[in-house]
């Protein structure tokens, strides 16, 4: 299987388009929110592709050098995924042009940009179902979908659906992907936005598509017009159907952020995080965990800082972890400035682009990672072995070594300051070695052959061979 080498030195940054900056009042619907309104599912708040572009060196001072964009497609939504043109940049973000603009600033400061497709299901006034609604039985379109009888019910409240649709949402009709014609379509749809140039795909709902040929027939698309093109599915569990050459390269990594995040929030304990270690280890190859998507944040989840109730040393601990694995970490727009929100429309509020409003200790922290996982080859693309685990005072360590370079990462999940040793005999490293903290700048001496790590509450070292 061939993935594309540039994903694990990647650190994605996902942008819900409508929340994230108003480059262009122009385009604004004329009912627009006030910037930072309550956010709801319903009203737009002006953020557009013009804004994305202006605040591109803001993410590249962050360390971002890859954007995961939700739809931008023409859509009677906000957040997009009710598409009616799949063709056509939605007008209240912008035009084409204004995409080309973002590819091309993009790509000029080295980053690269993948969007969301929604392959499963339209919108209502997707021009097809449209042509159904008004023609019934005698529409030429009538097999793009799942219809159960005519005629068909897409607008009431309280009666029983009679064709498929997302979980049975009727604005939501689902594509019969077996018909030929629709495959044209959505593979043409495809490979006209890879020739746009973007970067690839993250798959929505790819579950929902129960046909591995369709899948199958799908990546040779992608791949013959980009070969380096990352596909990531949204499969929410460690599954490798969906990790081969005819699906995904990746996966959204959500058991890793599970077990990054619910020992912080009480939700599960520490031995969760130890035991998803070793499931990703055991299930997938190490390309194959290299090329995952590591979120820990999304617009279909809280908000860190929420989830965490808004501790500033979970959060830092949250981070710390995540971007010493293996995969490709991914920060959810607001989240490392500490913006809160709850679930869906909570998490998708607006980024609030005034300084005083942020958390700069979280951001800088954040940038500080992003910095040093850069600069190291063996946090980016090393390989992963757990050497010290400890259920009852909460502490690991593991390694991610690389050729001759090694970096351990040392994770205090207890509210109390730790400490324990490591034998370098053990390890097969000369007793004479020292360790520099990455993070902190500290020197951990080694003596008799042993080293102690010594961790603060909810603290984290990244420890590199001096």
């Amino acid at each position: 299987m061939q993935i594309p080498d540039w994903v694990q030195d990647a650190t994605f940054y996902q942008i819900f388009p409508d929340r994230f900056a108003n480059g262009n009042p122009g385009n604004d619907p004329v009912n627009v929110q006030a910037w930072g309104a309550s956010p709801t599912r319903w009203h737009y708040q002006g953020g557009d592709l013009t804004g994305i572009t202006k605040h591109l060196d803001y993410l590249v001072d962050l360390g971002i050098n890859a954007i995961y964009l939700n739809p931008i497609f023409h859509s009677s939504a906000n957040h997009r995924y009710h598409i009616i043109d799949y063709f056509k940049v939605d007008p209240f973000l912008g035009d084409l042009e204004d995409f080309h603009e973002l590819i091309r600033e993009a790509n000029r400061k080295g980053i690269r940009i993948i969007l969301d497709g929604v392959l499963n299901h339209c919108g209502r006034g997707f021009f097809a179902f449209n042509n159904v609604l008004e023609n019934k039985k005698n529409s030429p379109y009538k097999d793009w979908f799942h219809i159960r009888r005519f005629p068909l019910d897409a607008y009431s409240r309280g009666n029983a659906i009679n064709f498929k649709a997302w979980w049975d949402i009727k604005e939501l009709p689902k594509f019969n992907t077996d018909n030929p014609a629709v495959r044209d379509y959505l593979f043409g749809m495809t490979r006209y936005w890879l020739e746009v140039g973007i970067d690839g795909w993250r798959l929505d709902v790819p579950n929902e598509i129960d046909d591995d040929e369709f899948w199958a027939e799908y990546r040779n698309v992608v791949k013959s017009v980009n070969p380096d093109a990352y596909l990531v599915g949204e499969i929410w569990e460690t599954d490798t159907h969906w990790v081969n050459d005819d699906h995904f390269d990746g996966l959204m990594n959500y058991p890793l952020r599970d077990a990054i995040l619910d020992p912080l929030s009480h939700k599960a304990g520490f031995d969760l995080l130890a035991h998803v270690q070793d499931e990703l280890l055991s299930v997938y190859t190490p390309a194959q965990w290299s090329a995952m998507y590591n979120p820990l944040g999304s617009h279909d989840t809280k908000r860190v800082m929420t989830k965490l109730r808004g501790s500033l040393a979970r959060a830092k601990l949250a981070y710390s972890a995540l971007f010493a694995h293996p995969g490709a970490p991914a920060i959810y727009y607001g989240d490392e400035i500490g913006l809160r929100g709850g679930l869906d429309p909570a998490s998708r509020a607006a980024f609030p682009w005034d300084e005083s409003q942020w958390n700069m200790e979280l951001h800088d922290w954040i940038k500080r990672l992003t910095s040093i996982r850069k600069a190291s080859a063996p946090l980016r693309r090393g390989a992963f072995k757990r050497l010290h685990l400890d259920i009852e005072n909460k502490t690991m360590l593991f390694e991610r070594s690389h050729n001759d370079k090694k970096v351990w990462v040392a994770l205090n999940y207890s509210p109390s300051n730790q400490r324990f040793r490591v034998s370098l005999a053990d390890m097969s490293l000369d007793a004479q070695t020292d360790f520099s903290d990455l993070l902190s700048g500290d020197t951990l001496f080694t003596e008799n052959g042993f080293t102690e790590i010594r961790l603060a509450p909810f603290g984290a070292r990244w420890l590199a061979i001096k």
